[in-house]
């Protein structure tokens, strides 16, 4: 089936191919919370982006990705509880790392292998993927970059970034934190052919976005 970055609540996976790697996109839990597996072809090495709840569908979607795929990474994109409640149970079953960005580790009650800062990565087979902290929906908040040898950059944004604007913040410092990390560090750095893949909902791309940042400036939210 095409890929369009849509997957019903609860419902079937669907997955992006791209030359070197899969991106498999799942609905988990009662907030619809989408789990992402990055897997490379050439040496079955995989990333989970945000073990968020329902471990057994999880795990099921690692097996169903074949027996030569190895999660060797589990990356907690924030602190917020609806997206680690299946981490223990799959960091447990798969043996995987823990990444999580450094000021949200504390408050997530899984130990957290790795803890991540602005400008690290984080491996992934032969290659890396690139962290860019997003300070506002949480001090921790954390993005992902897969760049594609072949076509634009892939940007995993947990909360801090949706179709349509920035994830929630509470309160007028964090929103302004939220908003110039994205404007300078994500549209400031990355075309607009990149592919945003949120921690709810459908996806959407930096060209699509780009023109409203204006707009979220001027309501503060």
């Amino acid at each position: 089936m095409t890929y369009t970055g849509h997957v019903d609540p609860q419902g079937a996976p669907a997955t992006r191919e791209l030359p070197q790697i899969s991106i498999t996109k799942l609905s988990v839990g009662p907030m619809d919370n989408n789990a992402y597996l990055l897997v490379e072809k050439a040496t079955g090495d995989a990333v989970l982006i945000d073990a968020a709840n329902d471990a057994d569908r999880i795990l099921d979607l690692i097996t169903g990705a074949g027996s030569a795929v190895n999660v060797r990474a589990i990356v907690t994109t924030h602190r917020h509880d609806d997206h680690w409640q299946a981490l223990a149970a799959v960091a447990g079953k798969t043996g995987a790392d823990t990444y999580a960005g450094a000021a949200d580790a504390e408050a997530i009650p899984v130990a957290t292998t790795v803890a991540l800062d602005h400008g690290d990565t984080v491996p992934f087979g032969d290659g890396t993927l690139e962290v860019i902290a997003l300070r506002g929906h949480t001090p921790g908040s954390v993005a992902l970059v897969y760049r594609d040898p072949a076509g634009g950059p892939h940007l995993f944004t947990g909360d801090s970034l949706f179709p349509g604007g920035p994830g929630k913040t509470w309160s007028a410092p964090d929103f302004q934190s939220l908003v110039s990390d994205l404007e300078n560090r994500v549209f400031g750095t990355l075309p607009d052919e990149t592919v945003v893949y949120p921690g709810h909902g459908d996806d959407t791309t930096l060209g699509t976005e780009r023109p409203r940042l204006p707009e979220w400036r001027a309501r503060g939210w």
